[in-house]
């Protein structure tokens, strides 16, 4: 049986998607998305979406950032075109370090928070000039929106509809 149909169950506040929605998955409902006007702590692990790894490419990040401040500032301070500056050694890089911690910090920062933002946009493809792929154009004001699929629930359609009317939706409608 080809069900490809598709719920979109509409909530009015946060506390009750995420209360509800701790019901529909111990009943068997696989939920696909929520789709909210801010972040909703805690429903991550209920709707089973896995951490994400952005931690892992900030720190990769701030290490090339690091890596290209130290090996700038040493080219330019002691190789290119070396000056004394307030009394600092610049003869050997190790005499310098204390003066470049500053600029490394910064640039660290920077390379971390642009690289981390520009990986963000990619993974969820929320460029400039990319359609939004929110269902309804309200959860972007005031409201809340749970995505099911029936035959990922191995349920029908029925089955499910009176499972969400069972909680605090304010709408179901199929699609």
């Amino acid at each position: 049986m080809a069900n490809d149909k598709v719920l979109y169950a509409t909530f009015d506040d946060d506390t009750i998607l995420l209360n509800d929605a701790k019901s529909l998955v111990s009943k068997g409902v696989y939920i696909r998305d929520v789709f909210s006007p801010f972040p909703i702590h805690g429903i991550d692990p209920v709707i089973g979406i896995k951490q994400t790894r952005l931690a892992i490419c900030a720190f990769i990040y701030g290490l090339i950032g690091l890596t290209l401040a130290l090996a700038g500032m040493y080219y330019f301070m002691i190789v290119d075109w070396p000056m004394n500056i307030g009394g600092k050694p610049n003869d050997f890089f190790y005499q310098n370090i204390p003066a470049f911690v500053p600029i490394t910090f910064e640039f660290t920062v920077l390379l971390a928070a642009h690289g981390m933002a520009l990986t963000f946009f990619i993974r969820n493809w929320t460029l400039p000039g990319i359609k939004a792929r929110n269902p309804y154009p309200y959860t972007t004001d005031d409201k809340f929106v749970m995505e099911i699929h029936p035959a990922d629930s191995q349920m029908s359609e029925e089955e499910v509809k009176e499972l969400l009317d069972q909680t605090g939706t304010i709408k179901v409608e199929a699609r």
